[in-house]
């Protein structure tokens, strides 16, 4: 496997219109996911392990991490479309409105009891990313 250039965290520079949400169709892609080789930024998207979800895990992306640049579903760069499939091989990711995000998040950003468990680290930030994009579109 080629390697990739490593990820480096900047500052977000502007809000971003879109923002990832993976559904309950996410398998991890049995521990090795494609969604986190194709993103750009380090630590936005997670891999969870989650009993309840059968023998799979799954990816959780951080709303405030994420720059709505669409790499996960649509299969990067040209060499990573050499390597990868065209982004997601499940369909589980969703790009949705910045405005949108907390609500979509709640929904579907994970097992029901993984969200509860964790609304602090998972939905909050959603619903800070909403707020500004709501204070941002008025």
């Amino acid at each position: 496997m080629a390697t990739t250039k490593a990820k480096v965290q900047t500052q977000r520079k502007r809000k971003p219109r879109m923002l990832a949400v993976i559904d309950d169709n996410c398998t991890g892609c049995a521990g090795s996911p494609v969604c986190v080789e194709l993103c750009p930024v380090a630590d936005c998207m997670l891999l969870v392990e989650d009993p309840d979800h059968g023998p799979w895990e799954f990816i959780w992306v951080d709303p405030l991490k994420c720059i709505g640049c669409n790499k996960c579903i649509s299969g990067g760069t040209k060499e990573h479309k050499q390597i990868y499939l065209e982004g997601c091989p499940w369909d589980a990711i969703e790009m949705v409105p910045t405005i949108d995000v907390a609500q979509e998040v709640s929904n579907k950003g994970g097992p029901p009891d993984y969200i509860r468990e964790n609304w602090e680290r998972i939905v909050e930030p959603a619903i800070r990313m909403s707020e500004l994009a709501a204070a941002q579109a008025k």
